[in-house]
C-alpha cells in the first residue's frame, strides 16, 4: 500500500535539461522524509510536481491517495506548502495574513479568526499579531508563513527549505514547531542542504543528486554505509606520527589515514568509548604527546561525500525551478 505520498519513475525536463531523472519516493503517513541535496539537485522540481504547482513529464504521483495528474484539485485541497520564501502580504497584519488564507478556503469568517488566533499562538506570534508583516523579522515571517499553510489543517505538508536563511535560534524554533505538527500525525516532506536538519527531523532520509534518487535510509543506516566509528588523533610533534601510526593499526578495522600538515591520524574502529580509552592509556605509555582526541561518527555530509564525490551543503544560491535547471546545466557544461 503506497504512502501517504508516493511518486514512481517521475520525469521532469527543462529544454533539454533533466531536472527529475525517474525519482522514486514513498513516504508512510505520520513520517518525515527528508530530501537532502545541493542546489541544482532536483529537490525543488520535485516538491512542485508533487504539489500540482508543475505537471511531470512522466511517472506516477499519489498524495493523500490522490493522482497527482487526474485531481491536481483535489491534491490541492489536501497539502499543504512552504516554500524557500515566506509568501505572506507584507501590508496585512499577521493575523490579517491567516484570516484571509481561511477565508479563500470558503471558511467561514468566525472560523478563520478562531483558527488564525490559534495558529498565532502556537507559532509564538500573538504578540505581533496584529502588526503589518513588513516589521517581521526573517524567522517571524517564516514562521507566519508556516502558520499559513496550516490553515485548513492539512494531512501532508510540504516544505521547501523552510530554514534556509535564519539564524540558529530562529531554526531551532521552527524545529520544535515542525516536531509539534508531526506529532500530531501529518505526513511531511522535507527538503533540505542542512545536513544536521535532516539529521534531527527525518525518520528517513532519501538522497538526491542531479535528479536521482541515489540512496535512501535513516540516518544511521546512512551513515553506517562510510564504515561506522572512527577514532581520530592530533599528535603534538609531527615526529610521532609514525609511532601514533603503528598504536592505531594496532586498534583500528582499516587503514589509518595520516594528515602530515595537520598532524592527525584516523582509523577505522569498533568498540566504541571502551576502546578509545585503551588507545588513549597505549598512547600515554608510548610517551606519544597528544593535543586532540575523539571517537567520531560519519555525518550525513561524510555519506554524500562518499556517494557524490562533492559535498551536500552549499551557498544560498539561485531557488526554485530555476535553481534545479541551472544546476543541472552546470552539470551538462561539466560534463562536456
Amino acid at each position: 500500500m503506497p504512502g501517504a505520498i508516493y511518486a514512481e519513475g517521475l520525469v521532469k525536463t527543462f529544454g533539454d535539461v533533466r531536472a527529475l531523472d525517474g525519482v522514486d519516493l514513498d513516504v508512510p503517513e505520520g513520517t518525515v522524509l527528508g530530501l537532502l541535496g545541493p542546489n541544482g539537485a532536483g529537490k525543488t522540481t520535485a516538491v512542485r510536481c508533487l504539489t500540482t504547482l508543475l505537471r511531470p513529464d512522466s511517472g506516477t504521483a499519489v498524495v493523500a491517495g490522490i493522482d497527482v495528474l487526474k485531481h491536481p484539485d483535489a491534491v490541492r485541497r489536501s497539502v499543504g506548502l512552504s516554500g524557500q520564501f515566506a509568501a505572506v502580504d507584507e501590508y496585512l497584519t499577521g493575523r490579517e495574513n491567516l484570516q484571509m488564507v481561511g477565508q479563500l478556503y470558503q471558511m467561514r469568517a468566525k472560523a478563520a479568526k478562531a483558527r488564525a488566533d490559534e495558529l498565532l499562538e502556537q507559532f509564538h506570534l500573538a504578540d505581533a499579531a496584529d502588526r503589518t508583516a513588513k516589521t517581521y523579522s526573517g524567522g517571524m515571517r517564516r514562521r507566519l508563513d508556516l502558520a499559513a499553510a496550516l490553515v485548513v489543517s492539512p494531512p501532508v505538508m510540504f516544505m521547501d527549505e523552510p530554514t534556509t536563511g535564519l539564524d540558529p535560534r530562529n531554526r531551532q524554533q521552527l524545529w520544535d514547531v515542525i516536531k509539534q505538527l508531526v506529532s500530531g500525525g501529518t505526513t511531511l516532506l522535507l527538503t533540505t542542504q542542512y545536513l544536521e536538519e535532516a539529521d534531527h527531523l527525518a525518520h528517513d532520509i532519501a538522497v538526491v543528486d542531479q535528479g536521482h534518487v541515489i540512496a535512501r535510509g535513516t540516518s544511521d543506516q546512512l551513515k553506517a554505509r562510510t564504515g561506522g566509528e572512527r577514532v581520530e588523533v592530533v599528535v603534538h610533534e609531527r615526529e610521532h606520527i609514525p609511532a601514533a601510526a603503528e598504536v592505531l593499526s594496532g586498534f583500528g578495522k582499516g587503514e589509518t589515514t595520516v594528515e602530515e600538515h595537520m598532524r592527525k591520524l584516523t582509523v577505522p574502529v569498533t568498540g566504541g568509548a571502551k576502546l578509545l580509552a585503551e588507545v588513549i592509556r597505549e598512547l600515554d605509555t608510548r610517551g606519544i604527546e597528544i593535543d586532540d582526541i575523539g571517537l567520531r561518527r560519519p555525518t550525513l555530509d561524510d555519506v554524500f561525500l562518499s556517494l557524490t564525490g562533492h559535498v551536500a551543503e552549499a551557498k544560498d544560491g539561485e531557488n526554485g525551478a530555476s535553481q534545479d535547471t541551472k544546476g543541472a546545466k552546470r552539470r551538462k557544461e561539466t560534463a562536456k
